[in-house]
């Protein structure tokens, strides 16, 4: 069968038009709400982990965008589109959404390598120590504070009691501070609590910057460090996330502030 000359150019113009009308998934009033963002919000929500792609998630996102379109094409009828609150608040999210995709080509193109990542484990494991300590401490602000409670204990006081006039947060648990390493504090406290004996508790007052400390030492352990499988995300996006800040910090200096 041939087609008539006229009936072609309908034809072809049917067939040129599918692709167009497919592009789309719905318009709003005249204006069309495109597939890729369709697509765009899929890709995000299943990276994210939330849902797996299926037919019932594509539906939803085209409801949700099909009612974004209703309430955009009614704020801008009403000018909310111009007012200078709403401008700046665009502003700013365009400022993020265009600085987000820069960071994140940055990190596509410098990722973290494995010997980095196995390095920084291995320099948290040798600043932790083999050991952990269960310790309790008095905190108080002078000097002769300290030599009284001191004097109370050896009188049988108990650490627990005279703990609750500690100055900080560990008055309330009886100056308990939980299992610690001698890495997460000053050296004069850690090198006090680390000489001590299960039960025993400092004869002489501790000083550091923050006051005058009693010290007991309830009972040590060997340190308990995750496996380097089990941590080895959360130190790849700690590393990820200084190289980011020195990235930050580079262009800062070669940038032009007045």
């Amino acid at each position: 069968m041939t087609l008539k000359p006229a009936r072609l150019l309908i034809a072809l113009f049917a067939i040129a038009a599918i692709p167009a009308f497919a592009q789309n998934v719905a318009t709003v009033n005249g204006k069309p709400i495109p597939a890729s963002r369709v697509e765009l919000v899929v890709k995000q929500v299943v990276s994210q982990g939330k849902q797996p792609d299926s037919p019932q998630l594509r539906e939803a996102i085209k409801k949700d965008l099909i009612g974004r379109e209703v309430l955009l094409q009614e704020a801008d009828k009403q000018g909310f589109g111009t007012r200078p609150e709403v401008k700046a608040q665009v502003d700013n999210a365009r400022q993020s959404i265009i600085i987000n995709a820069m960071l994140a080509d940055y990190v596509k193109k410098n990722p973290i390598k494995d010997a980095d990542i196995k390095a920084e484990y291995d320099k948290y494991k040798a600043q932790l120590g083999d050991k952990e300590y269960h310790v309790r401490h008095i905190l108080v602000a002078t000097e002769d504070e300290a030599k009284a409670i001191i004097v109370k204990l050896k009188a049988g006081g108990k650490f627990e009691e005279l703990a609750k006039v500690s100055k900080d947060g560990s008055a309330a648990n009886g100056g308990d501070l939980d299992w610690i390493t001698p890495a997460g504090f000053v050296k004069p406290f850690s090198d006090a609590f680390v000489a001590l004996k299960p039960g025993q508790y400092t004869d002489v007052p501790v000083k550091t910057q923050y006051g005058f400390h009693v010290i007991k030492l309830e009972e040590s352990r060997p340190t308990k460090v995750p496996p380097f499988e089990q941590v080895k995300g959360q130190v790849a996006e700690s590393l990820q996330q200084k190289k980011l800040a020195a990235f930050r910090e580079e262009l800062l200096k070669k940038a032009k502030i007045q």
